[in-house]
C-alpha cells in the first residue's frame, strides 16, 4: 500500500497553521505507530434511527485496517449490519488518531485465524479460533484519518485520504 495523501484539515476558529508551518504535516508512519500501540479503541457506529453509539473495543491495527470482534447480537454489530460506516479512534487523547471508514464482517477462516493470533499476542490472551463460531470478527477499512499532536496543536493537525475518501460504503442515506 502506498501512503495515503496527507493534507491540513479545515478547522476554522482554531488558528491552525498552514501545512508547511509548525511541525508540518505528520507522516503516515506517525499515525500507524499510534494505531498499532493503542491498547483499546473507541468504536462509533450509528443506530438505525441515526443516534450515535460509542463503545470501547479490543482490537488491532494490521494490514492497513482496524480489526475487532463483537457478538453478532451486540448493538455495535447490529448497527454495522444496518450501516457499515463507522469511526474508530485510539485511546490517547493527546495524540489521537481517528479513522473513518467502512466495516466489513470477516468470514474467511484464514483471516479469522490471523486476527485471533494478533489479539492473543497483543493482549496476552488465549482466545480460541472456535470463539468466532458464535462471535464475529470485523475489519474497518479506512477512508479518512485525522490526527494531531497536542504538543503542537496548531501546527500538527493532519488528514489523510484513502482513495476518494468516500464513506458511502453502499449504505442508503437515512
Amino acid at each position: 500500500m502506498t501512503d495515503p495523501k496527507a493534507s491540513r484539515p479545515h478547522m476554522p476558529g482554531y488558528g491552525i497553521a498552514g501545512p508547511d508551518e509548525g511541525r508540518g504535516l505528520l507522516p503516515w508512519t506517525w499515525a500507524e505507530e499510534r494505531l498499532v500501540r493503542s491498547h483499546d479503541y473507541w468504536l462509533a457506529t450509528v443506530h438505525p434511527d441515526g443516534a450515535p453509539h460509542v463503545m470501547p473495543v479490543w482490537g488491532v491495527w494490521e494490514h492497513h485496517a482496524a480489526w475487532f470482534s463483537s457478538s453478532p447480537q451486540a448493538r455495535k454489530a447490529r448497527n454495522i449490519s444496518a450501516d457499515p460506516r463507522a469511526v474508530i479512534s485510539t485511546d490517547n487523547p493527546l495524540q489521537p488518531v481517528v479513522v473513518e471508514g467502512v466495516v466489513q464482517r470477516v468470514g474467511d477462516d484464514h483471516d479469522i485465524e490471523r486476527f485471533t493470533t494478533w489479539v492473543n499476542s497483543k493482549y496476552s490472551a488465549d482466545i480460541a479460533v472456535a470463539f468466532f463460531a458464535e462471535n464475529a470478527c470485523f475489519r474497518l477499512e479506512p477512508r479518512r484519518v485525522f490526527s494531531l499532536d497536542e504538543s503542537d496543536f496548531t501546527g500538527s493537525p493532519t488528514r489523510w485520504l484513502f482513495g476518494e475518501g468516500d464513506l458511502s460504503g453502499g449504505a442508503t442515506p437515512g
